[in-house]
């Protein structure tokens, strides 16, 4: 079993836990009405991306999403959290090091011992979701459950829908395809943009991802037989039978969709697996991106 194998199956209990854990952590993280961004680079992007719509349309504060490179320094917000497995990330390190005095901070990491304990205000460590691997799974989907929870919107049917995830057969012929598209809307937006990324580090996959009511608006025009498209969530009317008309495979995401996220993860595992690749290490890539000065 490869590491990446090890840490996405063991993201049930990961998730029950940072939602136990989660009260804990109130003072830390943004209350009800906060003007609130959430920065990350990689895959921490695409959860911030989630957690920033998760958090708005819940009514409890205007609320953004950045990667960290691309943090406006014009606007102004009552507290800006980071998201970084490691906490060395340097585009993140430096951004909190720039708001210092100006917007309170919070970094959510996997590691204490690292320079994000310095550089932000506050720290909410998941050491227990820390991972080997270079491609994140149980880090960021633990993190977002975090905040998930902190919001008053986990409910145990996460952890059930998790659990069947990881034990129920990949849809068949995915392993065969040629390319995927992940849809997603509102909060899963992100998560389908993780998806994508996932399936390219991973296993080198032609992936794509987009808003689905975006998709009829051009990408749909590569879906044809031996490509894929999932939805993250619940689709618009009618898109599923468009796609089955152009010969693609359509893949309706059943399960909570932070569940449907982990059979994304297996399946970049599983196509990994037929095309002779290593997972854990992902061509051109480190476990995290730390820049000369």
């Amino acid at each position: 079993m490869t590491d990446v194998e090890d840490e996405l199956t063991s993201q049930p209990e990961c998730w029950a836990r940072a939602a136990a854990e989660a009260p804990e952590h109130r003072g830390m993280l943004p209350a009800p009405g906060e003007r609130v961004a959430l920065v990350g680079c990689g895959t921490s992007y695409f959860m911030a991306q989630s957690v920033a719509a998760l958090r708005e349309t819940s009514g409890q504060g205007e609320t953004d999403a950045f990667a960290a490179s691309e943090f406006p320094h014009g606007r102004s917000y009552d507290r800006v959290v980071a998201l970084t497995r490691s906490g060395t990330t340097t585009e993140v390190l430096e951004l909190l090091r720039e708001l210092k005095g100006r917007s309170r901070t919070t970094a959510i990491t996997a590691d204490p011992h690292t320079p994000v304990v310095r550089a932000a205000d506050d720290l909410v460590v998941l050491d227990f979701a820390d991972e080997r691997s270079v491609v994140q799974t149980r880090f960021a989907t633990t993190a977002l459950t975090l905040l998930r929870a902190h919001l008053g919107l986990h409910t145990d049917t996460v952890v059930t829908d998790a659990r069947t995830a990881l034990t129920t057969p990949l849809p068949e012929g995915l392993v065969e395809a040629t390319q995927f598209t992940f849809l997603g809307r509102g909060w899963t937006v992100g998560l389908a943009n993780e998806a994508g990324l996932k399936m390219r580090e991973a296993c080198l996959a032609w992936t794509e991802a987009y808003p689905a009511m975006e998709y009829r608006h051009g990408p749909i025009s590569v879906t044809t037989h031996g490509t894929a498209t999932w939805m993250l969530g619940e689709a618009p009317d009618g898109l599923a039978e468009q796609v089955r008309a152009t010969g693609g495979s359509w893949v309706a995401g059943g399960l909570d969709p932070l569940a449907e996220l982990v059979r994304v993860q297996r399946l970049a595992v599983a196509v990994a697996a037929a095309r002779g690749l290593d997972p854990d290490r992902p061509r051109h890539l480190t476990r995290s991106v730390i820049l000369a000065p």
